[in-house]
């Protein structure tokens, strides 16, 4: 049985949604220096290497085989393509924006959950969640031209159209993880997938676009280090562990904490604007994942009340 949540959790949680907040404006800091793609193919190859090492010869994990050709590819291939719609979205959008419409994520699982598994039904409320998170969606993008003033930038919408799809891929890639054999993987397994593909496409795509040049100094390298060890490594592994020792649905609550830090982030850091009608659609999306998430949440306390 698992534990409920108690100080410790909540701590970790604390930093964790810091961390991954910080992310976006990380990669916008060093973006001169690095082009964001090289910056996300980069540390997911260098991730990927030390989960492996950290796994395997330092922990002794057992993990499945077979499990790489087919779900873990699958897996890797969504969860590739969410870095690199972020690191292409960051060119063109704010960080904030991008926090807020990465993490969409959850509302796009909830839905592909809701397809495959009946357990996994969404109930009358959570599709209420659902449309309020994306009335919020549609906020952002529609205040500022319905007010007919400070309208959004044309590329500033794409950025944002590459964000929401980031959290489309990301939303997939919980999909592909739960229903198929990687549910019962070791999660430095499932990670190394994830992060070694997501290497190789983000890398392969600056090779291909001709975005390879790099002009680093020291704060860009410390940066870049950071965004490898505490983002694409720790930060991962105690979340999984996380998931093993606690429920689910109540992290899940915690971790909207995190595109709250996200636009934190990208207004002390970058000085970003955050105008009323972002932060009213930001709003509207952070209730309606919390809106599904508490769902969960209320059914499983009224199932614990019952009498045995």
């Amino acid at each position: 049985m698992k534990r409920p949540i108690d100080l410790t959790a909540f701590g970790l949680m604390i930093v964790l949604c810091t961390t991954w907040g910080l992310q976006q404006s990380a990669i916008k800091l060093a973006a001169p220096a690095i082009d964001p793609m090289m910056q996300i193919g980069l540390r997911s190859i260098i991730a990927a290497a030390l989960v492996v090492t950290l796994s395997r010869l330092i922990f002794h994990e057992r993990w499945l085989r077979g499990v790489f050709i087919g779900p873990g590819l699958l897996a890797g291939t969504l969860f590739g393509a969410e870095y690199v719609l972020v690191a292409e979205g960051l060119r063109w959008t704010t960080a904030s924006h991008m926090a807020v419409f990465l993490y969409t994520a959850p509302i796009f699982a909830a839905i592909g959950l809701h397809i495959i598994q009946p357990e996994e039904r969404l109930s009358l409320l959570q599709w209420l969640g659902v449309a309020i998170t994306f009335s919020g969606v549609a906020v952002i993008f529609l205040v500022p031209e319905l007010r007919g003033a400070d309208p959004m930038a044309p590329s500033m919408v794409v950025g944002d159209l590459l964000g929401l799809g980031a959290g489309l891929g990301w939303g997939l890639t919980t999909v592909v993880i739960r229903t198929t054999r990687l549910a019962n993987a070791p999660p430095a397994q499932t990670l190394t997938c994830q992060l070694f593909v997501a290497g190789l496409l983000a890398l392969g795509f600056s090779i291909v676009t001709g975005r390879v040049a790099m002009t680093p100094g020291p704060v860009d390298i410390a940066n870049l280090s950071a965004q490898t060890l505490l983002v694409c490594t720790l930060s991962f592994l105690v979340w999984f562990r996380l998931l093993q020792i606690y429920p689910s649905s109540r992290l899940g609550v915690l971790s909207f904490m995190t595109p709250v830090f996200g636009v934190l982030a990208g207004a002390l850091l970058l000085g970003e604007r955050l105008t009323s009608g972002f932060l009213l659609g930001g709003a509207l999306v952070l209730l309606g994942m919390l809106v599904v998430q508490a769902q969960d949440l209320f059914a499983r306390r009224a199932l614990a009340r019952r009498p045995a």
